[in-house]
């Protein structure tokens, strides 16, 4: 029999499997929960609840958005000649902050990884090669992170749109 509730247990598996949260990080924001009180726990319960339904994918970036075309696709100042391939939503972000890039993105959510069991066609890489066909596209930034896997994917996409 364990001294711990089976919702308090469940609750720090449950924040155990997300990423960079282990057992102890865990159960620290669990027992802060439990201190803080139902208002706080119902803020939080209700902002995850509204994450899939308030978000959307673009249908031109595959950004996560609030609407389709999202906000920098839609933005008439961003240079349409120019688009930044990332590896996740978090890279726009890091981008943005520089206040330097005045492009467009490109997001594929993940890299290349076979010991991950990824694979191109897990990642955005069709959607881009579309985006590319028109010809509008004059620059092609792949800003993959600087790791094997990052690098097989910058590889593997500059073999991708070479024809393009």
């Amino acid at each position: 029999m364990s001294a711990t509730p089976k919702v308090v247990g469940g609750l720090i598996d449950a924040f155990s499997r997300l990423p960079g949260i282990g057992p102890k990080t865990a159960s620290r924001l669990t027992y802060y929960l439990l201190r803080s009180g139902q208002e706080e726990t119902m803020a939080l319960a209700n902002a995850l609840a509204e994450l899939h339904r308030g978000t959307v994918f673009c249908s031109v970036c595959c950004n996560i958005s609030e609407s389709d075309p999202c906000a920098l696709c839609c933005d008439e100042t961003r240079d349409r000649g120019t688009v930044c391939v990332v590896e996740d939503p978090l890279d726009v972000l890091a981008i943005e902050n520089t206040g330097r890039y005045r492009g467009l993105y490109h997001v594929l959510h993940g890299h290349i990884s076979p010991m991950e069991r990824i694979g191109p066609d897990e990642l955005r890489m069709a959607e881009l090669v579309r985006r590319l066909e028109n010809g509008a596209v004059r620059e092609l930034i792949v800003a993959t992170n600087p790791t094997l896997e990052g690098d097989a994917t910058a590889i593997y996409l500059a073999r991708l749109v070479a024809p393009t």
